[in-house]
């Protein structure tokens, strides 16, 4: 073998990754891709409330790892919380495999309308989607008032991924609109500031309700 054979051959073995690495070792986190496709290091946030709240990871399904831990849900993916929600229904509960094939199928139909990522769609979605102030019920004697008050952040992601899911389950169900075609829609239509989108105009009309209650 020649010297430049051998050194061909070093340079291919520093550049393999390690097969005894463990899988969440910072390097496969890295070169890792959400469905093998997206790339989810870039993602860039607009909103400092809520940016410790949304984790974006290349890991769609943990096998309910932070089931069992009080406020561990802000570690999960913020896809795998939009995953969980689109299963929190009648027809879909216990079927992730049926909800991931709903959300990756809607991402390549966000790609391919808009030819951003959508990962950094969905994070859009979710900020403009959150509401930033709601009523609660305050009882004076026997006389109940409406009061406004901020809502906390972690409760604004919560919130937001609701209505998304509520979004898709209303322009799917018994329509012919597919699960994955409502989804892209109400995520461009977030991420857009759209007031027609069911997500954008539920946020609007609980802040208008907030506001007069003031």
């Amino acid at each position: 073998m020649s010297e430049s054979e051998q050194d061909a051959d070093v340079d291919a073995e520093a550049e393999a990754p390690d097969p005894d690495a463990p899988a969440d070792s910072e390097q496969a986190v890295e070169n890792a891709l959400l469905f093998g496709e997206w790339d989810v290091s870039e993602i860039e946030y607009s909103d400092p409330s809520t940016r410790k709240y949304m984790n974006v990871t290349p890991i769609a399904h943990t096998m309910g790892r932070h089931a069992s831990k009080q406020f561990q849900k802000s570690e999960i993916s913020l896809v795998e919380r939009l995953i969980n929600r689109l299963m929190q229904t009648e027809e879909n509960t216990g079927k992730k495999q049926q909800a991931q094939r709903i959300v990756r199928d809607a991402f390549d139909t966000i790609h391919s309308r808009t030819e951003d990522n959508p990962v950094q769609v969905l994070v859009e979605a979710v900020e403009n989607a959150a509401p930033r102030e709601e009523t609660v019920r305050l009882k004076y004697g026997g006389i109940s008032v409406p009061k406004a008050v901020d809502v906390a952040p972690q409760r604004r992601v919560d919130q937001s991924l609701k209505l998304i899911a509520e979004g898709v389950r209303g322009a799917s169900y018994k329509t012919t609109t597919s699960a994955a075609d409502a989804l892209a829609d109400q995520l461009i239509g977030a991420a857009r500031y759209d007031v027609q989108t069911y997500a954008i105009s539920q946020k609007e009309e609980t802040e208008r309700v907030a506001a007069a209650a003031r």
